[in-house]
């Protein structure tokens, strides 16, 4: 059942996101050559703590780090650990945290330094597949209407979308209904109505949609080694439109700078 939220509790959410969105502004510039993904990990969990919150991926379904970061064909859910990133590497980050007892969840990919011609398109189609996604995501239209627009823009640019992991909704719990795909049919779906609150996450991939998770049971890596790039915001739908919980601009609705 989807959990519609007050004007009360939307504010507590975007709270919780400006919090968050700060932090994120601190781990893109940490993202350079040769740091260590614990570091970030470190700076992620000592940032979101310091803003008054709790990092709500640590321990989430016994997940050990405060942050996800995966690199280059690493889709999601990569654990920090001793690894360097390397110049040219891409580098997703997905974190999110809990402040007043709300949610919000956002993500990024960046490169590493200069990163190749066809890895920054990757990253620019992904960002524009959420632009796309804010676009469709007006009251009055059907979930189906995101979900087939990001498959529509991915696909016209030559990538494809992941299918076996979604966005979802959000509020006092990280996964809420509904679930939201990267890929579907515009019409389908629940209504968008005031008061529903969505991870949208384009999942990109440079090649195949196909994935498969590592031996620790968490990393999201792409089945035929090429690129993934992955964004994500918190997004509540209104009256007015949709409003971008995770964006430091606190008028921000529509396009967003991600």
């Amino acid at each position: 059942m989807i959990n519609y939220k007050t004007q009360n509790e939307l504010g507590l959410m975007r709270q919780a996101g400006l919090a968050l969105a700060a932090v994120v502004e601190d781990l893109k510039a940490a993202v350079q050559p040769g740091v260590r993904t614990r570091e970030i990990d470190k700076l992620a969990q000592a940032r979101i703590r310091s803003a008054g919150a709790r990092p709500g991926f640590l321990g989430y379904h016994g997940y050990p780090n405060s942050i996800c970061i995966s690199i280059n064909d690493e889709a999601v859910h990569g654990i920090p650990g001793p690894r360097k990133v390397v110049a040219g590497d891409i580098v997703s980050l997905d974190l999110g945290l809990v402040l007043d007892g709300f949610w919000a969840d956002m993500g990024c990919t960046v490169p590493a330094g200069q990163a190749s011609s066809e890895a920054q398109r990757l990253i620019r189609v992904t960002d524009e597949c959420l632009q796309v996604a804010l676009q469709h995501a007006q009251p009055g239209g059907r979930l189906g209407d995101i979900s087939a627009a990001v498959q529509r823009h991915a696909e016209q640019n030559g990538f494809s979308v992941i299918r076996q992991f979604v966005g979802h909704g959000i509020g006092r719990q990280m996964h809420e209904a509904p679930q939201v795909p990267n890929f579907g049919r515009a019409g389908s779906g629940p209504e968008l109505k005031p008061g529903m609150t969505l991870a949208i996450e384009p999942m990109v991939n440079q090649g195949a949609p196909e994935v498969y998770i590592k031996p620790d049971g968490w990393t999201v890596c792409t089945s035929d080694g090429l690129l993934s790039s992955y964004v994500e915001h918190t997004v509540a739908i209104t009256a007015q439109g949709p409003q971008v919980l995770t964006a430091l601009d606190a008028a921000s609705s529509g396009r967003i700078a991600v």
